[in-house]
């Protein structure tokens, strides 16, 4: 899936993923996709509450073996 950015939080526990993500966010533009990776299965419950909470568009969520994948559009301005 197209992206503008990536952020790489393997290896990293919560709150680690998420919080690398809120910094994240802020540097990419209103309507850029982020793709985020990352291999703590506790991003399958955060990561969808972080969107919900802030408004961004969770666009895309797979998981490859251990590896999870995310595409979030960040809110219009």
């Amino acid at each position: 899936m197209e992206h503008q950015a990536e952020l790489d939080a393997t290896g990293l526990l919560c709150p680690e993923p998420v919080m690398m993500l809120h910094a994240k966010m802020r540097e990419i533009s209103a309507k850029e996709v982020l793709k985020v990776t990352a291999t703590d299965p506790s991003t399958t419950r955060d990561i969808p509450k972080f969107c919900q909470f802030l408004g961004h568009a969770l666009v895309k969520q797979i998981q490859e073996e251990d590896t999870y994948y995310y595409w979030i559009q960040k809110k219009e301005a």
